[in-house]
């Protein structure tokens, strides 16, 4: 006598569903005076999906799990009404996870499909729903959307909410770079963080940032509520190295020495501070006020610090321009000096001020080159380092891309 059989069965709990394949053959023979013997082969196949089907207030953080016990899976679809969601085989086909994280308030339907040996497919169903949080956070972006910016230009994020968690937000962010680049992302404060290359970017790279915060807990029972992308481009180079002793500025553009021009910068007690700056917005003309004069109209001036310093037309004072520090604060050029650097400029164009009896404070300005690309690398919640290229971004250690910073122009060192 001999029997087979297939009987299958969802199996409902808390972590997972469960499909158990059991296949069963049997046989018996004897006589009158034999005791009868039997055979019995059992082989089980679970496939199981995690979370479970009926699940609700599930962590958006945790991901969608699927794994296959004596079979291969052959495919898992996702269905959701939002972002779309995506995974990794692994183990040969017995292991399967999302990528990222899922979406807060989602109903989240997972089918998975696996065979066994002999060919029998099976398949599993799990819908679920992820928590509904009281508190969200998001993130805006420095840069504008298909813009270009000087070769110093950081990538800035500002979030809505203190960020306690700076290891999972952090682990959410990737770059991509036309051109292969080393940074590292800064934490500076609670509600920013700052991508700035190990040295300078190069001209004509094409970067996209993705803050993938959707489903991130950024604090506790504070969750990201939708990504964040920007595109944006590197223009020419151009720098600018301030002497406040020495009364000149010398240009640099497109890698060459471009101009050495008379300057003023700021007088005795109201001295241009040291510092390696960013430019960071121009008009033709800022409306500038000061001791003994209001609103007055300053032609092609391009501003480097909060506190109110500009590179500027100073037709004024172009008598001084090479001998002696008169301003108030501002970098005085002449007028043809000052239209042609205004009209080079694009943000995030390097200032470097040097020789001047006062330190610069940071936060005046775009300051992120203040520190060294070691004081730099402290700032990481993952304590480390990140390499850029075509295909997307990755943390490294950063003992293993810590060979000598090395970058000038003819001899000129321009990076710290």
């Amino acid at each position: 006598m001999g029997r087979r059989g297939l009987r299958s069965a969802y199996v409902i709990g808390w972590a997972a569903v469960t499909v158990v394949a059991l296949s069963l053959a049997a046989g018996c023979t004897g006589s009158s005076t034999a005791t009868s013997a039997k055979r019995a082969k059992v082989v089980r196949t679970n496939l199981t999906i995690t979370p479970a089907n009926g699940a609700r207030h599930v962590q958006p953080g945790a991901g969608i799990a699927v794994a296959a016990r004596d079979a291969r899976l052959k495919g898992v679809v996702v269905s959701t009404s939002g972002h779309p969601v995506t995974g990794d085989l692994a183990s040969g086909g017995a292991f399967w996870h999302s990528s990222g994280t899922l979406a807060p308030s989602q109903t989240y339907t997972v089918i998975a499909t696996a065979v066994r040996a002999g060919g029998k497919k099976i398949t599993a169903t799990s819908s679920f729903r992820t928590l509904t949080p009281r508190k969200t956070f998001h993130a805006t972006v420095l840069e504008g959307d298909h813009q270009k910016y000087g070769v110093g230009m950081p990538i800035v994020l500002t979030f809505s909410r203190p960020i306690t968690n700076r290891a999972a937000v952090e682990r959410a962010l990737s770059i991509t770079s036309s051109k292969r680049v080393i940074g590292a992302w800064y934490w500076d404060g609670n509600e920013s963080v700052m991508f700035r290359p190990r040295k300078y970017w190069s001209p004509g790279t094409h970067v996209t940032m993705t803050a993938a915060l959707t489903g991130v807990e950024g604090a506790k029972g504070v969750y990201g509520t939708r990504d964040l992308h920007v595109a944006f481009s590197i223009g020419p180079s151009l720098i600018a190295r301030v002497g406040a002793s020495t009364h000149y500025m010398r240009v640099y553009y497109k890698g060459r020495p471009y101009g050495r021009w008379p300057i003023s910068t700021g007088a005795p007690g109201d001295d241009t501070a040291n510092g390696h700056y960013l430019t960071i917005e121009k008009a033709n003309p800022v409306l500038m006020s000061g001791p003994g004069y209001h609103d007055f109209p300053v032609p092609w001036s391009v501003r480097f610090t909060w506190s109110g310093n500009y590179i500027h037309d100073a037709y004024w004072s172009v008598g001084e321009q090479g001998f002696v520090n008169v301003s108030h604060g501002c970098v005085n050029v002449s007028p043809a000096h000052a239209e042609t650097y205004y009209k080079l400029e694009l943000p995030g164009s390097p200032v470097i001020v040097t020789g001047s009896p006062v330190p610069g404070r940071w936060d005046d300005g775009w300051t992120q080159w203040f520190l060294s690309w070691n004081q730099w690398l402290t700032g990481s919640a993952l304590h480390s380092a990140v390499i850029a290229g075509p295909t997307g971004s990755m943390f490294v250690d950063p003992s293993s891309v810590q060979e000598p910073v090395r970058l000038g122009y003819r001899g000129h060192a321009l990076v710290p």
